[in-house]
């Protein structure tokens, strides 16, 4: 009986790397996609309305980067779609009446919207009318937060339980889908990772753009990139700084096991500081120590009010056992304390970085800043570390729960697979992401430093379309 235990422990802990593993790689390109999309699609809007065709090759060029990462990223999320029905059979069971829903709009809807005009985008230079083509590409951006959209509400479900009704067998079943559309957690959570792909998009287009300029290498054509991604990172990383802290509020009102982990906050405060750092504070030592503390900065971050009250770690779990039954309700506390930090510190950085590039294009600076732009090459790095701390911040935070409330991550995996056949697909996953990612990661760095020359040619075609094709494939 003990081994059974331990050997059911061992396969879904297992089951929970591996989804994690895949989670999180996937979860690298989603945020391009969002963001570039976007980029592409205003950077298409200058040359529709000025047909300044400088305009029409940097669309090309960065539209190749949104192609590659596309490719890449489908390919990524593919395997989480087998993974619900191999290793989460019984989740899958408990939620599909829920979750059949959202995930089916994501599919046919989102995604359709998505592939079918990203194609008519890529093939229809020349051949479509301006106005249409320049359509196609707004409609890939569409569907690129639709399909975040619906993603998001299936996941926001599991974090706030809302808008079901259980049927006599203890399943939830759907009795009112508006629910999930206006669901806080779903609302806030929703907003805060599309400001985050915008960002990671505008990184990505400075960071190009910026490698191009320390070099001196086309210079006007990517001293416009560099502004039009300045341009739209700065309100967006204020926007998302007040979303962020408007999100933790509805976190810790509906999860406020979350919010206290996130500071390590064994005991109840009124008000309380938040420490910029800590030593301990994890499950074996309650009693960590603050350095640099901010007096009636986690009130505000978690309640939106000066002197507010945030219940501690101790008095949730006592809460959470009478309500449940036994058991430990308390997530990973170091990790749910240094993704919250990563998160918070480096779009503090990320901000100060997109002011001084704003005074710089407002004193015509920028093209001569040797170290702005050595910085923002570097910078790339930032939003992937906080896309990945977020989602940290956010999954890790609900366990014990799959569902918050309804069902533990314990009770949610697939009886039948074994440990052994979870290690087998896991080290294949791993080594074939490694591949991918290598792969991605070439085809990114070769055409951003060389990829303009293919621009040019693909301009210069009479169709168009086999250019573009074609560079993908030499990339």
């Amino acid at each position: 009986m003990v081994w059974d235990s331990i050997r059911l422990a061992m396969t879904n802990d297992l089951a929970r790397w591996q989804f994690a593993t895949t989670s999180i790689y996937h979860f690298l390109f989603v945020p391009v996609t969002i963001g570039l999309a976007f980029l592409v699609a205003i950077l298409e809007t200058v040359w529709y309305r000025t047909d300044n065709p400088d305009y029409k090759r940097m669309t090309r060029f960065f539209g190749t980067l949104l192609l590659i990462n596309v490719a890449i990223g489908v390919v990524t999320g593919l395997v989480q779609e087998f993974e619900f029905g191999m290793n989460w059979s019984i989740y899958s069971r408990y939620v599909g009446s829920v979750f059949g829903a959202p995930l089916a709009m994501e599919g046919l809807l989102a995604f359709f919207l998505e592939s079918t005009f990203l194609g008519l985008w890529l093939f229809g230079w020349d051949r479509l009318p301006k106005r249409v083509h320049l359509a196609t590409i707004w409609a890939v951006s569409l569907g690129t937060v639709l399909s975040a959209m619906f993603i998001l509400m299936a996941n926001s479900w599991m974090q706030h339980p809302v808008g079901y009704k259980l049927n006599k067998s203890g399943e939830p079943v759907l009795s009112n889908i508006w629910a999930l559309f206006v669901n806080p957690t779903f609302v806030w959570g929703y907003a805060h990772v599309i400001f985050a792909g915008l960002i990671t998009g505008c990184l990505v287009m400075l960071a190009v753009s910026a490698w191009y300029l320390r070099k001196n290498e086309h210079v006007e054509s990517f001293h416009r990139t560099a502004k039009v991604a300045l341009i739209v990172l700065i309100p967006t990383i204020v926007i998302q700084l007040s979303v962020g802290n408007q999100l933790g509020v509805i976190e810790a009102h509906y999860q406020p096991m979350k919010i206290a982990a996130a500071e390590a906050q064994w005991t109840n405060c009124k008000p309380c500081s938040f420490s910029l750092i800590q030593v301990g504070g994890g499950a074996n030592d309650k009693t960590p120590s603050q350095i640099l503390e901010i007096p009636h900065l986690l009130s505000v971050l978690a309640t939106g009010t000066w002197s507010g009250a945030v219940t501690g770690l101790s008095e949730l779990q006592a809460q959470y056992q009478k309500k449940y039954g036994p058991g430990n309700y308390v997530p990973d506390v170091f990790i749910q304390y240094w993704s919250m930090r990563v998160m918070a510190y480096l779009a503090s950085l990320v901000l100060l970085l997109a002011l001084w590039g704003g005074w710089l294009l407002h004193k015509d600076r920028l093209r001569n800043s040797r170290l702005f732009l050595t910085l923002c090459i570097w910078a790339v790095i930032t939003p992937f570390l906080m896309n990945t701390a977020g989602w940290l911040l956010t999954e890790s935070g609900r366990q014990p729960w799959i569902v918050q409330g309804l069902l533990k991550t314990v009770n949610a995996n697939s009886p039948s697979v074994s440990a052994t056949d979870i290690w087998i697909s896991l080290i294949v996953f791993i080594l074939a992401y490694i591949v991918l990612g290598a792969a991605d990661l070439v085809l990114m760095l070769r055409y951003s430093r060389h990829g303009l020359a293919h621009a040019d040619a693909e301009a210069a075609e009479p169709s168009g379309g086999p250019g573009a094709a074609a560079t993908v494939l030499t990339y």
